[in-house]
């Protein structure tokens, strides 16, 4: 599809076609610096040209890609948000050895941490780095135990070097994750058998892989534009628990030293609600039980820890579900930010479920992080959740409200702060 990046931007844009311009927002977009088929200016392109008002870049064990989303929605005039996704142990918590929002790991959660403002980002890149050195061990291990499993099978093994470090960015700070890895296999079968059916026929009579009618119509199309990442999910169905170690906490450290880090920066850490799974709307996650029975005593914990928000994904969840999370981050004062994770090009950038009047809140929420950022950069007191903001003694849902604001004021190609927005927060 062609990779976008600042140096190409503006002809794109200018041969491109936008939708009009929407209320739809999106703060979770993955781009190449860690698994994504779009750099971060594309991840910004797409956005734009979906219509959104706003895009947020959310890499895991990265923060690299976001000086380039700023500079790429400069240039297309939308807005951006920029934050990092990363998983934590919950030792010395009440959720000690529950399983709780990643479906791998018990004792390890996904939190993203939100809003950073830009001049923290050396201090991220950092705190990250010994995070992905530990990651990368893991990685290797993991390509040597799927070498073992394909061993017998006449496809090339994959070389972690050469066939996932090179497909990375992690030379440019960002990370490689498993997807990286199936991503490399998807590769070694299209090299051997091509596009069509003998990949088909190699699945479901060499690999004993049954697919679904819907994803065998997929791979049999040979001008199927997403092929690669199709055969990345049939891989990751069948192969990932197969290969997948459990990472250990130097990989995946103390969710109180994160927290403590995120606050420390001026940043929002926000806990990943996943909930229970029975019939998954976004289709990639199979029937399972998560937070949902002991959401209460969770709620209590995040509160105790210091998260200033829950996120979650409007279509991944029923009303029910999100009414609940809705009721318990209003009763212990957390922010609700939402976003949907864009890792595959077969994935929309539209987000229709946050134009729903039981998530309007969530758009307001948007422009109160892009106003955190900008005023925090700017001034540490003007954090949303400092205690030193001259907005402290008001309700959270009052300083989300005069923030987003303020966001909507701030001209995306040139967000300075003006008198009319210092007004606002007055």
């Amino acid at each position: 599809m062609g990779q976008i990046n600042l140096t190409n931007l503006k002809k794109k844009a200018g041969e491109a076609v936008a939708e009009p311009k929407n209320d739809e927002v999106n703060n979770h977009v993955h781009t190449t610096y860690s698994f994504s088929p779009y750099t971060p200016a594309g991840a910004a392109f797409h956005a734009w040209k979906a219509g959104l008002g706003a895009v947020g870049i959310m890499d895991h064990d990265s923060i690299s890609g976001a000086y380039e989303i700023i500079e790429a929605a400069k240039i297309l005039g939308i807005a951006s948000t920029c934050g990092f996704e990363v998983r934590v142990n919950m030792y010395g918590t009440k959720l000690e050895g529950k399983k709780i929002n990643n479906p791998d790991s018990e004792n390890i959660a996904y939190m993203a941490v939100h809003g950073v403002p830009q001049n923290k980002f050396p201090l991220v890149e950092a705190f990250l780095a010994p995070i992905c050195v530990e990651r990368n061990k893991r990685n290797r291990k993991e390509v040597e135990k799927l070498n073992e499993l394909i061993q017998d099978f006449p496809i090339e093994q994959i070389d972690f070097d050469r066939d996932v470090l090179a497909i990375s960015n992690a030379g440019i700070k960002g990370s490689i994750t498993e997807r990286h890895i199936l991503y490399a296999l998807a590769g070694k079968i299209l090299d051997q058998f091509g596009k069509g059916e003998d990949t088909v026929r190699f699945l479901e009579e060499t690999m004993k892989i049954s697919l679904s009618s819907k994803i065998r119509e997929f791979l049999l199309d040979e001008s199927n534009p997403h092929y690669q990442y199709d055969l990345l999910g049939v891989m990751k169905s069948n192969f990932l628990p197969r290969f997948f170690i459990q990472p250990d906490h130097d990989e995946c450290i103390n969710v109180q030293v994160v927290v403590n880090f995120a606050n420390s920066i001026g940043a929002i850490p926000a806990y990943a609600y996943l909930g229970d799974v029975t019939d998954s709307a976004t289709g990639d996650k199979k029937a399972e039980k998560f937070e949902d029975d002991y959401l209460d005593l969770l709620f209590e914990e995040l509160k105790r820890i210091g998260f200033r928000a829950v996120t979650y994904m409007p279509p991944r969840n029923t009303k029910e579900q999100l009414k609940r999370v809705q009721k318990l981050s209003s009763e212990f004062g957390l922010m609700e930010i939402s976003g949907v994770d864009i890792n595959s090009s077969r994935q929309s950038f539209h987000c229709p479920e946050v134009l729903d009047p039981d998530f309007s809140h969530l758009i307001d929420a948007t422009w109160a992080l892009i106003a955190h950022e900008k005023l925090t950069d700017g001034d540490p007191d003007l954090n949303l959740f400092s205690k030193e903001n001259p907005l402290a003694g008001l309700s959270l849902d009052e300083r989300i409200f005069r923030y987003g604001k303020a966001g909507r004021l701030l001209d995306p190609s040139d967000p300075v702060i003006t008198g009319q927005i210092r007004e606002i927060l007055k």
